[in-house]
């Protein structure tokens, strides 16, 4: 019997990087099995605090995320287990921000990553992550979890 095999995805919902309007839309991983992500963000009004400054939640959800798709493609599925952040400097609005994360290591379920947000000169921000592989039926829990397994079933039946 052969199982059928469910690739990294996302929610097109995601703030990280599904469609959501007030969404971050980071692209995705190019291939599983990675041990360093990339990409270009900026923040923008939505996203402010104090004038022309982040909030620091949005800060601390975008290193999540960089950390998460790392996790996510480097073992399918994960979630956050931990995430510790470390505010450096303020975070400007409407300004190209380089989100950059890496893999420390992977033992058992967990998988360590460690993440920066850069102006290109300095850190901003910086976190580091621990993730837990979970099996696919964590997801399964609310009626949106059930949803999406169905349509993911229905997708590999017709393969």
């Amino acid at each position: 019997m052969s199982v059928a095999r469910i690739p990294p995805h996302h929610d097109a919902a995601c703030w990280g990087c599904g469609d959501n309007a007030a969404g971050l839309h980071l692209p995705l991983p190019e291939s599983e099995g990675i041990e360093e992500y990339e990409a270009y963000t900026h923040f923008d009004e939505r996203h402010q605090a104090g004038p022309g400054i982040v909030h620091g939640g949005f800060v601390a959800a975008a290193l999540d995320e960089a950390c998460g798709l790392l996790a996510t493609w480097y073992r399918f599925p994960a979630v956050t287990a931990r995430i510790f952040v470390r505010y450096r400097h303020p975070v400007p609005i409407n300004t190209e921000l380089l989100l950059r994360s890496e893999l420390e290591s992977a033992r058992g379920r967990r998988i360590h990553v460690r993440a920066r947000l850069t102006d290109g000169a300095e850190a901003l921000a910086e976190a580091r992550a621990a993730f837990l592989h979970v099996p696919l039926e964590h997801f399964l829990a609310t009626p949106e979890g059930r949803a999406a397994g169905e349509a993911w079933r229905e997708r590999l039946g017709s393969e």
